[in-house]
């Protein structure tokens, strides 16, 4: 087991039993106390976990997540801005997942009137595109975080990996240029894994309180994604170190994105504020 491998596979026992010892994990994965203790040593640097004398404990901040009901309503002129922006870039004929989550069913609430086929893991979202003629709507089941209202798991999983689809919308709790997209639950990560792997084109949708943040589970490298859809709150200083490392940042208020092309692509871009 690679070193990336067995800080994940800790991230996943800690994110159920909350504490546990250094001698119970070396029994677990098979290595040496001393190794345990390098990658106890990484997982707090990076905020996930505090370190105890003889273990460590979950950091419940970087696992906290709010329920949808508290999120629906945050933020929400920033989420009806991305959900905007997101919907003008699904093209009639367009096959489409939308992940769980307030953005992204502001994206269903913005879509035009065109022909789509849409996977979704959020029975919320479902209900939204349920009397939407044009649309061929498949839900992928599966275990409902009742926080989320997000249907997670090998059932979903099983279900995303059927299909290969032109367009992901994937929210995220956190995203950083050091740790890429990040949240809470390890079992929800590996169903986002699933949406971006059988994803032609995959954009971040996250507005711009989640920027510089870190939560338990990193599910996505800034590499794997298309895009980032956000709103003009962004500082554009932060848009520009995103930029400098070849990754679009789209939104409306500050038009970082002149001559985007639907694709992925970017022609030139310049500060709206030196216009």
């Amino acid at each position: 087991m690679f070193g990336e491998e067995r800080r994940m596979k800790i991230a996943e026992i800690l994110s159920k039993d909350k504490s546990i010892t250094v001698s119970q994990l070396s029994e677990i994965l098979g290595v040496s106390e001393s190794t345990i203790r390098r990658d106890l040593k990484m997982l707090e640097i990076d905020g996930f976990i505090q370190r105890t004398h003889g273990g460590a404990i979950l950091n419940t901040h970087t696992h906290y997540e709010p329920s949808f009901v508290e999120k629906e309503d945050y933020e929400l002129p920033s989420k009806m801005q991305i959900g905007r922006m997101a919907a003008s870039l699904i093209e009639e004929g367009d096959s489409v997942i939308l992940d769980a989550g307030t953005t992204t069913l502001m994206i269903a609430k913005s879509l035009q009137d065109i022909h789509l086929t849409v996977v979704t893991n959020s029975p919320i979202i479902a209900i939204e595109l349920s009397n939407r003629n044009n649309i061929e709507l498949i839900v992928t089941g599966g275990i409902e975080r009742l926080n989320t209202k997000a249907l997670v798991g090998p059932i979903a999983e099983m279900v995303i990996r059927n299909f290969k689809v032109d367009k992901a919308f994937i929210g995220a709790n956190a995203i950083s240029y050091e740790n890429g997209l990040m949240t809470p639950d390890i079992i929800e990560a590996n169903t986002k894994k699933a949406m971006i792997d059988v994803s032609n084109e995959v954009y971040a949708v996250v507005d711009h309180t989640k920027f510089g943040k870190k939560s338990f589970v990193k599910f996505a490298d800034l590499s794997d994604i298309t895009a980032i859809i956000t709103d003009d709150e962004l500082d554009y200083e932060i848009v520009r170190k995103y930029e400098q490392a070849n990754v679009d940042v789209l939104n409306f208020g500050k038009d970082v994105l002149d001559g985007y092309d639907g694709d992925g692509k970017s022609g030139d871009r310049q500060d709206a504020n030196s216009k």
